[in-house]
């Protein structure tokens, strides 16, 4: 009888080691999301305001109905945050240049410089990781990711990877 190799036994995962990676999850989001809470409790913001100010930087001009599909939260919670934004003078909405209806979306240099401020801890956070866990690895938690994300969300994720485009 053969020995099974690391990657087989890893296919035959019990339900304590399933309950230990979900676990490790959990503490890693918390980790990650750590420095970032700390710089939006001092503007008295939460993590729907980094989502939103992370994907309009990732997509300038993109529209609030993008914006709420990315999210897949509410409407009226989109809005309240969104309010708050532009409020405070971190993203401007502008009328688009293709559908008058259409309100586009964009960082002021205020919500710049406070997207950089949140990302350049996590871009840190994930770098050394990527970097201490080596390249097989990384690809391997890519994978891993994939698998879980829900079958709806596929060309919304396969756009923001590849840098894709929007009407803006």
């Amino acid at each position: 009888m053969q020995n099974p190799n690391r990657s087989d036994q890893l296919l035959f995962l019990t339900d304590e080691q399933l309950r230990q990676g979900i676990e490790m999850m959990f503490f890693a989001y918390r980790g990650f999301t750590a420095y970032p809470d700390r710089i939006l409790t001092e503007y008295g913001y939460g993590r729907a305001h980094h989502r939103a100010i992370h994907f309009i930087a990732r997509r300038p001009g993109l529209t609030v109905s993008e914006l709420l599909d990315i999210l897949g939260v509410t409407k009226q919670s989109l809005n309240r945050v969104l309010r708050e934004l532009v409020n405070n003078g971190l993203v401007e909405s502008r009328i688009g240049k293709k559908d008058r209806r259409q309100r586009n979306l964009h960082l002021t240099a205020e919500g710049t410089a406070l997207e950089k401020e949140l990302s350049n801890a996590q871009r840190q956070k994930m770098r050394k990781a990527y970097s201490a866990a080596g390249p097989e690895a990384v690809q391997g938690f890519r994978t891993v990711l994939n698998a879980m994300f829900e079958p709806e969300a596929a060309a919304q994720i396969k756009v923001l990877l590849n840098g894709g485009e929007n009407g803006g």
